[in-house]
């Protein structure tokens, strides 16, 4: 089995059974996870369908609450309010892409969608009808088997109170590269690195992660990668870099949008 750092998979038959083992317990842990159930291209038709034409042709982005085309539709995005909970949105390219896997991601000159997603947290705080504290906004990318959706989507939300209080204690120890953090969070083992910055400009999360950890990238889908606004060193403002990675063993199918509140505190 792989280390507890690294994404290596000792061969081939290994790994299938690692795919198989993993799909089992996406079954037995995604509430109604029935594949008859998912249209796995959902988004992708509302976005494409709906919302674009109709920003295009009527300058209103509904069913969506924003599309953003200034730079075009293959670097655009859309955000849509998520029918679970009364605060989560989803911010969704305008262009096909997949997932956390997809290689577009990380090239050079795209578009760093989770940099769009912290400026939408407003979408969020304008729900609540007040500004949220930094630590209390996170953006969530599920890994391959906890998503029921073909089409990249980040979760846009407020976090639960244990892991913000987990993380504002273990917040010395993340440092600027990825290390395993020393308590889990949601019951499972994150490993974290900061960045520094009011904003997610000039940092690319799918990148760092996909550089950091060795066998990322060849290992992407079976990531989660989740990021949190935090203060560093006094008032210094960044964020935190989460991520896990789907191991049938410990019942853990990567889902990081779970650390995140999506009752956002019953909306107080």
């Amino acid at each position: 089995m792989p280390g507890r750092g690294g994404d290596d998979l000792p061969g081939r038959v290994m790994q299938r059974w690692f795919a198989v083992a993993a799909a089992l317990v996406a079954l037995l842990l995604l509430p109604g996870a029935k594949p008859s159930v998912f249209n796995p291209n959902a988004l992708w038709k509302i976005v494409h369908e709906q919302c674009v034409p109709n920003q295009q042709q009527h300058g209103d982005p509904k069913p969506c609450a924003e599309v953003d085309l200034k730079d075009g539709v293959d670097r655009g995005y859309a955000v849509l309010k998520d029918l679970n909970g009364p605060t989560q949105y989803l911010l969704i390219p305008t262009a096909r892409i997949v997932g956390i896997e997809s290689p577009e991601l990380q090239t050079p000159g795209t578009t760093n969608y989770f940099a769009a997603a912290w400026d939408e947290r407003r979408l969020v705080e304008k729900t609540l009808g007040h500004e949220l504290p930094r630590d209390n906004v996170g953006l969530a990318v599920n890994s391959v088997l906890s998503r029921s959706q073909t089409q990249l989507h980040i979760h846009i939300d407020c976090m639960l109170p244990d892991v913000r209080d987990t993380l504002a204690r273990l917040r010395s120890s993340i440092g600027d590269t990825w290390a395993a953090l020393s308590e889990p969070l949601g019951g499972h083992p994150y490993w974290a690195m900061r960045v520094m910055g009011a904003t997610l400009d000039g940092h690319n999360p799918f990148k760092l992660l996909a550089d950091g950890i060795p066998r990322a990238r060849a290992n992407m889908k079976w990531r989660t990668l989740v990021v949190v606004g935090m203060q560093f060193d006094g008032d210094a403002p960044g964020f935190a870099l989460l991520t896990d990675r789907v191991n049938p063993l410990l019942f853990d199918i990567a889902a990081g949008a779970r650390l995140e509140d999506h009752t956002c505190g019953a909306a107080h």
